[in-house]
C-alpha cells in the first residue's frame, strides 16, 4: 500500500469475520430470520459457505492495497468459518475465533492462529483455572492469545434489543500481568489500548514483553479520560514503543468493508508525532508478520 512512509505491505491485526453462523446466531436471540436481522442492521447477509465471504474480503482487500488480516469468528463455535476462510486464501488470513473458557469442552481449534477471550462478556476471572487449560493449548499451538479489556460495547446488539449483561469487574488489564509472565512464551493482544484501562494496559504492557497492544476501532473510549489519538499513539510509543503496537481497523460487516478512516486517522496522528517509516511499517504489517513467522 501507498503510505505517507513510501509503498510497503499494510496489514490488519483486527477484523471481525461476520459469516452466515453469526446471523444465524443473532436470528435466533431476536427471534426473526437471518435475512431480518441483515435488513434491520442494513447489512448484506453473507452466503452460506465461509469460502465465498473470503473471497468478497479479499477482493475488499485488495481494493485498499491490504495484504493481510486478522479474521475473527466473532460467536462462539465458529471457528470452522474462519478456518474455511484462511483454506480459500492462503496466506491471506490469520484465523482468530473467540472461545469461552467457562463452556463444556472448551478447546482451542487445530490451525487457529489467535483464541480471542472476552472475560467480561463471558463472566470469568482470568484467574479461573478454567482458563489454564486454554492457555497451555494456545502455546502448544504456537497461537497468540487475545484478551479484550475496559469498555466492550456490542452496537449489533444494542441496534436488535438484545441485552449485553456483560460485567466490567473483569474488564482490567491488570489481570493478565501474572498470567503474562507465567507463560511468557505466549504473546498476548490487548485490543483498543484497553479501551478505557489505558493506564493499565501501559503499565501491563511495560511490565510484560509479551504484551502487544492493538490500535483499532474508533477508540471512542478516549472521551473518558479527555485524550485525543495523537496523545494515545504518543504515549504508547513512549511506554511500550513502536514494536509491540499492532494497527487494527475492527473492520466488519458489507456494504462498508474494510474501514479505510481508521486507517487514515491513526496514520495522521503518527505522521504529527513526526514517526519514521522503520516505525511505521513495523505498526502496520511488520509486527503482526512477525508475531505469526
Amino acid at each position: 500500500m501507498e503510505t505517507p512512509w513510501g509503498d510497503f505491505p499494510v496489514s490488519d491485526a483486527h477484523a471481525h469475520f461476520f459469516s452466515r453462523r453469526f446471523f444465524e446466531s443473532l436470528a435466533a436471540q431476536t427471534g426473526a430470520g437471518s435475512g431480518t436481522v441483515a435488513g434491520k442492521l442494513g447489512w448484506h447477509l453473507p452466503p452460506d459457505d465461509p469460502a465465498e465471504l473470503a473471497g468478497t474480503w479479499a477482493a475488499e482487500l485488495d481494493s485498499h492495497g491490504v495484504a493481510r488480516a486478522t479474521l475473527i469468528a466473532s460467536v462462539l463455535g465458529d471457528e470452522s468459518s474462519v478456518l474455511a476462510a484462511a483454506a480459500a486464501c492462503p496466506g491471506r488470513f490469520f484465523p482468530a475465533a473467540m472461545v469461552n473458557p467457562l463452556a463444556e469442552n472448551a478447546a482451542v481449534a487445530p490451525g487457529l492462529r489467535v483464541v480471542c477471550l472476552f472475560p467480561a462478556m463471558h463472566r470469568y476471572s482470568l484467574h479461573d483455572p478454567r482458563v489454564a487449560p486454554l492457555l497451555e493449548q494456545a502455546a502448544a499451538q504456537g497461537c497468540a492469545v487475545f484478551v479484550h479489556c475496559g469498555v466492550l460495547t456490542v452496537g449489533v446488539r444494542k441496534k436488535l434489543g438484545l441485552p449485553s449483561p456483560f460485567d466490567m469487574r473483569f474488564s482490567n488489564p491488570l489481570d493478565l500481568h501474572a498470567i503474562a509472565l507465567r507463560y511468557p512464551r505466549l504473546q498476548f493482544i490487548v485490543p483498543h489500548f484497553g479501551a478505557g484501562y489505558f493506564r493499565e494496559a501501559l503499565m501491563l504492557a511495560d511490565l510484560c514483553p509479551n504484551v502487544y497492544l492493538d490500535t483499532s476501532s474508533s477508540n471512542s473510549w478516549m472521551r473518558y479520560e479527555g485524550l485525543d489519538l495523537k496523545t494515545v499513539f504518543r504515549r504508547a510509543l513512549d511506554v511500550v514503543g513502536a514494536g509491540r503496537l499492532l494497527f487494527g481497523s475492527d473492520s466488519s460487516f458489507f456494504p462498508r468493508g474494510w474501514t479505510h478512516g481508521i486507517f487514515q486517522a491513526q496514520t495522521r496522528a503518527l505522521l504529527d508525532l513526526g514517526i519514521g517509516a522503520a516505525d511505521a511499517r513495523l505498526i502496520f504489517g511488520e509486527n503482526l508478520e512477525l508475531l505469526f513467522y
